[in-house]
């Protein structure tokens, strides 16, 4: 490579000198590496089996999988921001193959998404077009990074073979049901045709109690599409008119609206595909004590599940109907002075009377004549608000009375029940028995509406604030059959729990925030589902063989919208515009019949959920991923930590914390419903996660509050102005609407790509946060030019590496920084690591000619961060072959310890002299070398010694009479 570096061409002026290492030399070095890597496959990871099968190339090599999030292929390409852990994953696994491992790092695309949709419906050009048009670009820039990746591995969720597998993996897990006996109790899912067996031999009774023989087979599918794992229901969703499609959680705001537009989003019931995760809930919550991942990460995954255990209560209504709450408190139910329940309770309206009860409070009817008004009412203001502002605290509490009264069941009382918005239907039952005494929020209603207030906890001494949530004896808790008053929590606990259940009005329970995954939306760009309807509105799966189901053109890419505040609209998903595609006939096994296809598509969660096993085995076209393979780069491999079983899985996954709680959660839920039927033996889809920080930038705003472009910025003397007018800076994320975007091609043509690597390594620990300064990236080209400076000569081009003999302090500084980056390396520390490496170099500078003893050994440590320099370095010291299986420079332990150490010596407690000695010194010597020296006497000044202190060997302290 070395001999295609033009010197003329590389020479910026007369005066610079010819083969000074700028980024113009740096460029011409960069893009030369990268074709050699492409053209000789250097970075080919070989698989023990299918396609790429190479049983030598993987025999007694330990593996290493290192995984990036799945990146969505923008239209405006990448920013500086974007690269940091691709630049990480780079660098921790071009390391590990230089320690002899077998590296798997690639990278696709998760290539549907909702922003190629938005351009075609703007534009009309096709989502593909648009999408594959960005992925060209983005894979120029990040090959332009001299990233290692297995090129053959990529792929994009918008394939036509990737498709075909996920629409696969959606078949099998709609034709498979969570038998929660399994395992001891664990539970696993199994196949439906295992379940059909069950109940056809009576091992497992139907839920109705009837028998299996006396159904037909329209009688049978309902009941088995009532365990399935993928099923269709009714679903309260945020239902957004004015864009005609159903919005997730995080699209809508605090206001209620949608994050797109601005329009009202309603809460609607809607037929949608679930996803049965809620049925993994306890496994999804105990496996992450088995995963390498940082306890936040695995908090905020608790959190979301949100595993609580408690009581159900039953709260009698008059008409025979019964109140069912979950609560965490059962010992605080006789302080339940009113009950609330979620406005889409499906009782409501079964327990609403046509008249207000005797005694009605005005404040609890909402200005309405009758209940069922006042009801009406307060359901249509509560869907225009999102469940985050329902919850958001410090808010005032509304609600108005149903005109309904529930009996306690441990004091026989009447409570009037409420409806509220601060009470969530996907959360607990939908109902809360409310104990003003002990709860915050209950406070605030039982106020708020003048609700009487019980105290069940006994408040410290002198207690004068509202609630009491803290610990204390129970009191006021008493009824002729149970007496809870001087009971801890604990206690009170188990006790009317075990009244409850005896009574026949509750019991203990475990309950969870975690509901089942919503999986339809009313788009075009999307998987289309596997599935087909018959007359009657049953499923059925489109044969294996037939797969993929394949996306129409369509007439108009966007779905169908209504005037805003048309709460009462349904969806008209694109798809449902081309007639010829939905109906459809087939022969599914009763002969040639017409069926609807749906018309709703997948999230792009489900191309997320297993990309990474693709990975694995992309031209395999006979299965997604050949068990041989998975096994070896994913499967378990003994005990994790003592008494931990490996659960297998990637061995290195890097990503925003972002990402942290959706992508991870659906993603694992899909992974051990691959892995219960059989298909994987991997349990978790990643074994360990590192959450990297943020590459931030400043942005500036006038006095209006306008922003204006980072780059025109002038800074003097700690004031910045833009176009002569003072502007204020702030911190904030890099993006077009900041106007702060400094991109990675920038990087590229002013300084090179590998010193755009080191800085970004540079900057701090990777897991925080960081601002970007491009002015400081012109250190990171220093450090580089001062590494070619020691191996190349800048006049000629030379190299100035002699065959010589290294002085000994610098062979101990070479080991001690071997030794330090090795494990800097390991612990993904790569900014200390670029701090000792640039120390180490400085010690080579001021030398005439670096000795090869200690320039190849800097080289290699570099290459992880620097590839195409260090590359090209190895090349002009001879070697022939790449340096990316090179082995890893060792560190030598006898030369990581120090020949001396300075030893301080005081006298009367004030430093007098530092002596350099041997570390092994023994004590009487050590006294003996500081009672001779020369600033010891004269600090003396003839007195006498009453003691010397010792602490070899770093240390004497001689204390005068």
């Amino acid at each position: 490579m070395s001999d295609t570096i033009d010197s003329a061409s590389t020479a910026s002026a007369a005066e610079t000198p010819p083969f000074r290492y700028s980024a113009q030399l740096a460029g011409q070095i960069e893009q030369d590496w990268q074709d050699h890597w492409e053209s000789e496959g250097t970075f080919s990871a070989p698989n023990p089996a299918g396609p790429w099968a190479d049983p030598d190339g993987v025999a007694a090599r330990e593996k290493l999988f290192v995984l990036d999030m799945f990146p969505y292929p923008s239209g405006a390409g990448l920013h500086v921001g974007h690269p940091l852990g691709y630049i990480a994953t780079d660098v921790f696994g071009r390391y590990q193959r230089m320690r002899g491992l077998n590296v798997l790092h690639a990278l696709g695309y998760d290539a549907f998404g909702l922003p190629a949709e938005q351009y075609a419906v703007q534009t009309g050009q096709h989502p593909r077009k648009t999408t594959e048009e960005n992925i060209v670009t983005m894979r120029r820039q990040l090959r332009r990074l001299g990233l290692a990746h297995d090129s053959r591995r990529s792929v994009a969720t918008t394939d036509p073979e990737f498709v075909r597998w996920t629409q696969w993996m959606f078949l099998r897990i709609w034709d498979a049901w969570y038998d929660t006996d399994a395992e001891g109790g664990r539970g696993r899912a199994r196949p439906i045709a295992e379940l059909e067996r069950e109940f056809a031999d009576g091992v497992r009774p139907l839920p109705d109690g009837r028998d299996w023989a006396d159904l037909d087979a329209g009688e049978r599918r309902d009941v088995v599409d009532g365990y399935r794992l993928a099923y269709v229901s009714e679903a309260p969703v945020n239902w957004c008119p004015g864009l005609g499609t159903v919005l997730s959680n995080e699209e809508v705001t605090n206001e209620g609206r949608s994050e797109r537009g601005n329009f009202p989003v309603f809460k609607r019931s809607l037929r949608q595909w679930m996803m049965r995760i809620s049925a993994y809930s306890d496994r999804l919550t105990d496996d992450l004590d088995r995963l390498d991942w940082p306890e936040p990460v695995k908090l905020m995954q608790r959190n979301w599940i949100g595993r609580s255990h408690g009581a159900r209560v039953r709260f009698a209504v008059a008409g025979g109907a019964d109140i069912e709450v979950f609560t965490t408190r059962p010992d605080t139910l006789f302080g339940a002075t009113f009950m609330v329940l979620a406005p889409e309770h499906p009782l409501v309206d079964q327990i609403v009377p046509a008249a207000w009860p005797e005694g009605t409070k005005d404040a609890w009817t909402g200005g309405a004549s009758d209940p069922a008004a006042a009801v009406a009412a307060y359901r249509q203001q509560a869907s225009l608000k999102s469940d985050l502002e329902r919850q958001t605290e410090g808010r005032e509490k509304t609600g108005v009375f149903t005109g309904a009264f529930a009996t306690s069941p441990v004091s026989g009382q009447p409570v009037p029940v409420f409806v509220a918005d601060y009470v969530l239907m996907g959360y607990g039952t939908g109902a809360i028995m409310a104990v003003p005494g002990q709860d915050e929020r209950d406070w605030e209603f039982a106020t708020r509406f003048d609700l009487p207030i019980i105290r069940t906890v006994a408040p410290p001494s002198g207690w004068e604030g509202e609630a009491f949530t803290g610990e204390g004896p129970a009191i006021n808790s008493a009824n002729d059959e149970i007496r809870l008053d001087g009971l801890g929590i604990p206690e009170a606990k188990a006790a009317i729990t075990q009244w409850l259940q005896r009574n026949g009005s509750g019991e203990g329970a475990i309950t969870y925030k975690l509901r089942d995954w919503l999986f339809s939306r009313q788009r075009y760009w999307g998987e289309p589902f596997p599935v087909v309807f018959d007359d009657e509105g049953r499923v059925h799966a489109v044969p294996d063989d037939q797969l993929p189901v394949q996306l129409p053109d369509v007439p108009d890419y966007s779905p169908r919208t209504f005037a805003p505040d048309d709460a009462d609209s349904d969806p008209e998903p694109p798809l449902g515009r081309v007639p010829e595609w939905v109906s459809v006939e087939m022969d599914l096994g009763e002969g040639p019949r017409r069926y609807r296809r749906e018309t709703n598509t997948m999230p792009n969660w489900a191309g997320s959920c297993w990309y990474f096993l693709r990975y694995l085995d992309p031209a395999n076209q006979d299965t997604f991923c050949d068990p041989e393979n998975e096994a070896y780069w994913m499967g378990p491999r003994g005990e994790r930590a003592p008494g931990v079983a490996d659960p297998g899985g990637v061995d290195l996954y890097v990503g925003g914390v972002e990402h942290a709680v959706l992508h991870l959660l659906y993603a694992r839920f899909w992974h051990k419903v691959l892995h219960d039927l059989g298909y994987v033996t991997s349990e978790e889809p990643f074994r360990r996660y590192f959450g990297q920080g943020m590459i931030q930038a400043f942005a500036y705003r006038d006095t209006r509050g306008q922003v204006v472009p980072a780059d025109e910025v002038v800074e003097d003397d700690g004031e910045w102005s833009w176009q002569g007018e003072s502007v204020a800076r702030e911190h904030g994320k890099m993006g077009k609407s900041l106007k702060n975007v400094v991109t990675p091609d920038e990087m590229y043509e002013s300084y090179g790509a590998d010193t755009f690597r080191v800085y970004e390594m540079s900057m701090g620990p990777l897991d925080v946060s960081r601002p970007w300064e491009t002015r400081a990236v012109v250190g990171s080209l220093r450090f580089l030019q001062r590494l070619w400076r020691n191996v190349v000569d800048e006049q000629t081009g030379g190299l100035t590496v002699v065959d010589e003999p290294a002085p000994e302090a610098l062979r101990r500084a070479l080991h001690q920084t071997v030794d330090a980056v090795g494990r800097d390396f390991e612990g993904m520390r790569f900014n200390t690591a670029v701090a000792k490496l640039i120390e180490l170099n400085n010690q080579l500078t001021p030398l005439a000619a670096v000795p090869r003893e200690l320039a190849e050994p800097l080289v290699l440590m570099a290459a992880p961060m620097a590839p195409h320099l260090a590359e090209e370095l190895w090349r002009r010291l001879g070697h022939d072959t790449s340096l990316a299986f090179e082995p890893f420079p060792q560190a030598d332990p006898a030369l990581l310890v120090d020949d001396t150490v300075t030893c301080v010596v005081q006298v009367q407690g004030k430093v007098r002299d530092r002596l350099e000695v041997p570390p092994g010194i023994a004590e009487d010597e050590l006294r003996e070398l500081a009672l001779a020296s020369d600033k010891v006497v004269a600090a003396l000044a003839g007195r006498g010694i009453r003691t010397v202190v010792v602490r070899a060997p770093k240390l004497v302290n001689v204390v005068p009479e």
